[in-house]
């Protein structure tokens, strides 16, 4: 096939223990999937999990320097447990969801606090505030192993040292198969999907030249620098 110029590389995120790479299709996010960062969004009620998206070429496979992003004077870390599926299909039922999971990864959902705002006080798409460039920071994935996955356990971010976000997977107002399921419903998810399930209390704002490490019990860490 002839292309009017190159086409842009496919988008991997490595595997830790296999030499083969995991070939990105879509990226999901789930909005405000913990109770205390509901709360400190505005927020007072389990109401059914929304969803938008990022750029599969915003993530940062393995950390390392990330830009400052331009148009925003109010940007700020969101830490997240990323679910990695090898399996899809529509209307899937809760108690089928976790087979469709390969493996797991950390993620920070990095956004532009301000023009999410605004987006929300017009009724706007939220693209601009979440789906900008390098916005998806990723670890390594860990496949899933003998059928285990986590349920529970500590996420965290720190800011330059100082610890920013804790709480724990137990606390997400969805599990992971009630996310995969919903979203399910409005699309056919495929081999390939990621998606970022909701961070825990405690964003706010980094500046440049701030160091960010996050971690999840069972599943890694990942670091970042804003540059």
């Amino acid at each position: 096939m002839n292309y009017v110029f190159p086409p842009a590389a496919q988008v991997v995120v490595p595997v830790v223990g296999l030499a083969a790479v995991f070939p990105v299709r879509r990226v999901y996010c789930v909005g405000q999937n913990y109770s205390a960062h509901i709360a400190e969004m505005g927020g007072d009620t389990r109401e059914p999990p929304f969803f938008f998206s990022k750029p599969a070429d915003a993530l940062v496979p393995g950390g390392g320097d990330v830009a400052y992003p331009p148009m925003t004077d109010n940007f700020h870390h969101e830490v997240e447990l990323v679910v990695a599926l090898g399996k899809g299909g529509a209307n899937i039922p809760p108690g089928q969801a976790l087979d469709c999971v390969f493996g797991y990864a950390i993620g920070f959902d990095l956004t532009r606090r301000d023009l999410q705002a605004l987006a929300k006080e017009k009724k706007q798409p939220w693209e601009m505030g979440k789906g900008g460039d390098q916005g998806g920071p990723i670890s390594a994935l860990v496949p899933v192993a003998g059928g285990a996955h986590p349920a529970k356990g500590a996420i965290w971010l720190k800011v330059n040292g100082d610890l920013r976000q804790r709480g724990d997977l137990a606390q997400m107002t969805w599990s992971v198969a009630e996310v995969i399921s919903r979203l399910s419903n409005y699309i056919c998810l495929a081999p390939g999907d990621l998606i970022f399930t909701g961070t825990p209390a405690g964003v706010s704002k980094i500046v440049r030249g701030d160091v960010l490490e996050g971690g999840i019990d069972g599943v890694g860490e990942l670091k970042i620098r804003l540059v």
